[in-house]
């Protein structure tokens, strides 16, 4: 946040407020002052997967809160562990969920979270079903994949690399709309015959009601933000991108994630509450 303290004149401090899938530090912020000086980092959990998921959400996103810019979409991927040395790519993958339903096991970082969801995203599009085992977190999920203790998982791309160096973990597709720099002998689902795309949202957001003029200045103080080279050398590790764009444009996209991920949380009846 050192470039937007910066851009704006005023020290940024991050303030973490984990719990209940993101929606405990998205209240705190959707019920504080509209004058500019506390904002969220939303991200699909918090604007996409909550609404569908909690029949109490204390927050409406497009209520509660008004878009200021986004950082990056963070992409996905689809790694076996050393449990499924025989699969090499996505196609042997689905053969082998197809010749034993629910028989193949995938780890998450949670009931409701976006690596359960998105491999149910994939399972729909392939016609395939795994057996979810959560965790509760992405870290111990990552683990439990690489010691062999489940078959595959749905994870950022930067994470699965980094499992993927010493060839313990495969990883057989980015779910980017193209590869990815980081790994780039790994086709996308769509190279693999899934027309899918899937990846996490991070942007900022201000609570309703905040003036036009603030949001605009905000907007452009994340936009040079993210021109910093240390930012940028952040979302590399990532294997993503800077991705500014327009208040409307977030709107937009919270809209349409709102749409794809919900329609998989009702028909799957995950809840979190």
């Amino acid at each position: 946040m050192q470039p937007m303290t910066a851009n704006l004149g005023h020290t940024v401090v991050v303030e973490n407020r984990p719990g209940a899938n993101g929606s405990i530090g998205a209240t705190l912020v959707a019920r504080s002052p509209a004058d500019g000086l506390t904002l969220l980092v939303g991200v699909t959990d918090t604007h996409a997967v909550n609404p569908a998921a909690m029949r109490n959400l204390p927050y409406v996103p497009e209520r509660d809160f008004v878009p200021v810019n986004l950082i990056t979409r963070v992409p996905l991927a689809l790694a076996v562990g050393p449990t499924q040395r025989q699969i090499v790519d996505l196609k042997a993958f689905v053969a082998a969920a197809k010749a034993r339903p629910s028989a193949l096991t995938h780890s998450s970082w949670g009931v409701g979270s976006v690596s359960q969801i998105a491999m149910l995203r994939i399972g729909e599009a392939a016609g395939i079903e795994l057996l979810h085992v959560p965790f509760t977190g992405a870290a111990p999920a990552a683990q439990a994949l690489a010691a062999g203790q489940v078959d595959a998982m749905v994870m950022p791309a930067g994470a699965a690399e980094a499992l993927a160096r010493d060839g313990t973990v495969r990883v057989l597709a980015v779910l980017s709309s193209e590869r990815l720099p980081l790994l780039p002998q790994v086709p996308t689902l769509k190279e693999e015959g899934l027309d899918l795309s899937i990846s996490i949202f991070q942007g900022i957001f201000a609570p309703a009601r905040t003036p036009e003029a603030v949001v605009a200045r905000l907007n452009q103080s994340v936009a040079r933000g993210l021109q910093d080279p240390a930012m940028l050398e952040i979302l590399r590790g990532q294997a993503s991108k800077a991705e500014p764009m327009t208040t409307p444009q977030l709107a937009e996209l919270v809209t349409e994630e709102q749409q794809a991920w919900g329609r998989i949380v009702r028909s799957a009846g995950i809840r979190l509450d």
